[in-house]
């Protein structure tokens, strides 16, 4: 039996030894024609590196204005709302945050002031303390959203900065808030 798998393996060997190997075919020599559309070829490469460029440039403008979209949206939405006699930024508030967040996360030169504020009720002095409140609860979301500490200054307007100037509740909830503000720096 072992004379027979190796009588079949020497045979096998000797065949693929005496194979003989593929041939190459033969390039013909080029001819005036092939010669004359390499300059065509060239310059229609040419034309698609001009038409890729023209590609990457048209994308980073659009980019840029996209860029420059959504910083104009998120300016639209820049104030965090209170209850009444509360600082804690709410639940609602929290896509505000982390949109003002990820926009100075990614653009570390850009500094905000926070400025808290809050309804006429309450002595001036509450007020004041009531709004330094909100904007530090501000900036400290903020910052836990990946804003950098330095970027973020804070102050309070207690009830000197009033959005709306009726004296009721729907006028009241206006000024109890912190605003988010870029061009005061």
């Amino acid at each position: 039996m072992k004379k027979l798998i190796l009588s079949v393996l020497l045979l096998n060997l000797l065949a693929a030894c005496g194979s003989n190997p593929p041939k190459e075919e033969a390039m013909a020599p080029a001819t005036s024609a092939a010669v004359s559309e390499a300059p065509a070829a060239a310059a229609a490469a040419d034309a698609t590196a001009v038409d890729a460029q023209a590609a990457v440039d048209a994308q980073a403008a659009a980019d840029a204005q996209a860029a420059a979209d959504a910083k104009a949206a998120l300016m639209e939405k820049n104030s965090v709302y209170f209850p009444f006699d509360v600082d804690a930024v709410q639940d609602a508030d929290r896509e505000t945050i982390m949109n003002h967040a990820e926009y100075l996360a990614s653009h570390p030169d850009a500094k905000v002031r926070v400025e808290g504020n809050a309804d006429e009720r309450g002595s001036s002095e509450y007020n004041l303390g009531l709004g330094q409140r909100r904007a530090k609860n501000t900036k400290r979301a903020l910052v836990l959203g990946g804003a950098s500490d330095s970027q973020i200054e804070t102050v309070s307007y207690g009830e000197e900065k009033p959005r709306c100037s009726e004296h009721n509740e729907a006028c009241w909830s206006q000024n109890r808030r912190a605003d988010i503000n870029y061009s005061a720096q």
